[in-house]
């Protein structure tokens, strides 16, 4: 009984105050009161099947409790590869189902390290999001190769996912942190498919301004008292794309993989560890709502220098253009 009595201590270490032991054992096992009494009380013996279901239900690590694993390996979880529209609609919908449970928990917050522009900005359905979903399924699945964006339709449950797992961060507490290569990734694509031939001009420029009214409401959001979002600007560290959300009672952390998959693991101190280390860069950072008008419009107005100058630069080979 000496790994159940380390277990349960352990649990009830880890509960919030005023949270019953016996009533926690009860709620993750689906038993009775009483079944989870003769438990805690050690009257009976906790089964391998319900320590490991009590160990996920309450994010206990059962390797790093009893010590059989060194601090360096964690526990994760990862997301299936993606090859075609099919798949990155499941990717959407195991996504939303994955994050609902933990946004939905009272003072829940989101912190993410923006490589590239959050991948929830591009799911609302409109022409640039669609464009994300055009590179991301030409990368992945190789039969896209010489399909045309101006010929590229994706399917409308592909869309509605997508919007569907966007609508959660509309109204989270949100800290982002940037840098003003955060955008880069979405201009070079614009770009690059633009040189290809595979975006028209018309449509790159349609791109662009898309992407200007994306940053745009972005900036809007920073003077909002509708919506508990933060912004930093950090020049010296660089991003990852991570994201940990944190609820009152458990953290997930989810770590790019490949292009669209990732690992996610709950692991406490692997959590913990990122949280510290997301915290200094924010301490690193200027927070742009509170940083001044003319700090946050010098940020904004780099972003927008370099989508005017994409735009510029496919007009430019437009009028160029002697065929």
């Amino acid at each position: 009984m000496m790994f159940q009595t380390t277990f349960l201590a352990y649990l009830k270490a880890q509960l919030p105050k005023n949270t019953s032991v016996i009533d926690a054992v009860a709620t993750a096992l689906d038993i009775s009161y009483d079944a989870a009494h003769r438990r805690v009380s050690l009257k009976s013996k906790l089964s391998l099947d319900e320590s490991v279901a009590l160990a996920k239900y309450y994010n206990v690590s059962l390797d790093r409790l009893f010590e059989t694993t060194a601090n360096e390996f964690v526990t994760i979880e990862k997301t299936k590869q993606i090859e075609n529209e099919t798949e990155l609609q499941h990717y959407f919908e195991d996504s939303y189902q994955s994050l609902l449970p933990l946004l939905k928990q009272k003072d829940s917050t989101i912190l993410y390290s923006a490589k590239d522009i959050p991948l929830f900005y591009n799911l609302n359905g409109d022409a640039l999001s669609q464009f994300k979903y055009y590179v991301w399924l030409k990368l992945l699945n190789p039969k896209l190769a010489s399909k045309s964006f101006d010929n590229f339709a994706p399917s409308p449950s592909l869309i509605e996912a997508g919007k569907q797992l966007g609508s959660l961060y509309n109204t989270l507490n949100t800290q982002e942190v940037w840098d003003i290569t955060t955008i880069n990734s979405t201009l070079k694509q614009i770009h690059f498919y633009f040189q290809a031939g595979q975006v028209s001009a018309k449509s790159a420029l349609q791109l662009c301004d898309l992407l200007k009214q994306l940053i745009t409401s972005i900036f809007n959001k920073l003077t909002s008292e509708d919506h508990p979002f933060l912004l930093y600007y950090n020049e010296l560290h660089l991003m990852n794309n991570n994201v940990l959300v944190s609820t009152p009672n458990n953290q997930m952390l989810y770590v790019p993989f490949t292009l669209l998959s990732y690992y996610k693991t709950e692991d406490r101190h692997t959590c913990e560890e990122a949280e510290r280390f997301l915290k200094k860069q924010l301490q690193n950072s200027k927070l742009l709502n509170t940083a001044g008008e003319k700090e946050r419009n010098r940020f904004f107005n780099k972003l927008f220098s370099k989508i005017e100058a994409l735009k510029q630069l496919v007009a430019a080979t437009q009028l160029l253009d002697f065929e």
